[in-house]
């Protein structure tokens, strides 16, 4: 079977690699051949190309990396929508192609486009709703009579990608839950599949102790100290105030304590929220790393915390971190209302689930946080490697293909 992939994420952007190649990967080893079509950042292309083609190197993946374009905004992305829809279009006069797979809207444009004028089934892979997201996040604002009208082109778009796939993909039970809500004529069936984890990356046995130890060193981190970290980017979703109000209370209950920021933002964008709240910024510590050191840099910390706005767009989210956090059997600090985090943290942590943004509820987690310090939770990997299981969803991935090639 010939997949035509489509992201407008590179496949060197981080997401690229933790959220499309580790997939694709597997599901090539089953006798998938893919070609994916992605849209690389400049930086990001220069630094990681050549790893991503020795990932690549001797499996049935063929990559085209177009140049992502990101300037002036909508008019940049109608051409980069062309330059994928003129890419698609010579991949498929080279030879057949059973399914095109389009993660998420914008690749979805072109997806649409095919089956209606070829009648090539295409997969939607949502990944959230992404005009609502728009919104949610401040990007776009419904007073610019612009974006006010690309919102609902995007939001009319989205009822035919729903109605006109084969097969739809929601990362989370919550976010099919909302579309059921709709009462679409001719939905097309819906799948949930979470941000999955590749658990043999993500595998607190092979964390080198040594490596770790050299990074406390480094990091200024004394075995001692309580250490709580965030991981990834800040900002738009992540709710800095927020958790450094939480980091805060924790400092003041728990002397021995210190924040470890795992991210590439630039460290002044947390160090001045930081002062603002009186913060003892010796405390803080802000690290960068790429996917391979993302393990062993997770597992210098007791606890890891993020808090996500709980907005409309984010039932429909599901944080890749999440399960590559549990995968390492470190237990996380989270907010209730976005997407299925509830679910996961009402089964395995419901103590460390923030319910409001108030210094009596990060009192009542700091507390319960201090309390377990010295039983840790084992079975966190235990139960990640299930629902958050890439196996899990490569196979779902699997028999969306096949029913979607057969009808």
């Amino acid at each position: 079977m010939k997949i035509l992939y489509l992201s407008y994420d590179g496949m060197t952007d981080s997401l690229g690699q933790s959220q499309v190649l580790p997939y694709l990967l597997r599901l090539a080893e089953k006798g998938i051949a893919y070609t994916i079509i992605s849209f690389e950042k400049k930086e990001n292309f220069i630094t990681n190309k050549t790893t991503i083609e020795n990932l690549l190197k001797g499996t049935c993946i063929k990559w085209v990396p177009l140049k992502y374009t990101k300037r002036p905004p909508v008019l940049s992305t109608i051409f980069d929508v062309w330059k994928l829809k003129k890419a698609v279009k010579k991949e498929l006069q080279q030879g057949k192609v059973d399914i095109i797979h389009c993660r998420s809207y914008i690749s979805a444009l072109a997806g649409l486009s095919f089956k209606r004028k070829d009648n090539i089934p295409f997969v939607f892979d949502m990944r959230g709703f992404y005009a609502d997201e728009r919104l949610d996040g401040e990007i776009w604002s419904l007073k610019n009579p612009v974006f006010k009208l690309v919102y609902n082109f995007f939001k009319k778009k989205e009822k035919e990608f729903l109605t006109e796939s084969q097969a739809v993909v929601s990362l989370t039970d919550c976010g099919k839950q909302v579309i059921e809500s709709w009462k679409l004529p001719n939905q097309s069936p819906i799948s949930v599949i979470p941000c999955c984890t590749d658990e043999t990356h993500f595998d607190p046995a092979k964390v080198d102790l040594e490596r770790l130890k050299v990074l406390k060193k480094e990091l200024g981190i004394e075995e001692k100290d309580y250490v709580i970290s965030y991981l990834g980017s800040i900002g738009t979703w992540y709710m800095l105030d927020e958790m450094l109000d939480f980091i805060k209370v924790l400092f003041i209950r728990e002397k021995k304590s210190k924040a470890l920021f795992i991210t590439r933002e630039p460290k002044e964008m947390v160090l001045s929220e930081a002062k603002k709240r009186g913060l003892d910024t010796s405390k803080i510590i802000i690290q960068s790393a790429n996917r391979e050191e993302v393990p062993t840099m997770v597992s210098l910390s007791d606890v890891s915390l993020f808090f996500i706005k709980p907005v409309f767009s984010k039932k429909a989210s599901s944080p890749t971190k999440m399960g590559e956090i549990l995968n390492l059997n470190i237990p996380i600090v989270c907010n209730s209302d976005v997407g299925d985090d509830d679910l996961v943290m009402n089964e395995i942590l419901p103590e460390y689930l923030v319910k409001e943004f108030s210094n009596e509820e990060y009192e009542r987690v700091v507390a319960a946080l201090l309390e377990n310090q010295n039983n840790p939770n084992t079975e966190l990997r235990k139960y990640a490697s299930d629902f958050f299981s890439l196996n899990n969803g490569v196979e779902t991935y699997l028999k969306i293909y096949n029913l979607s090639s057969e009808t």
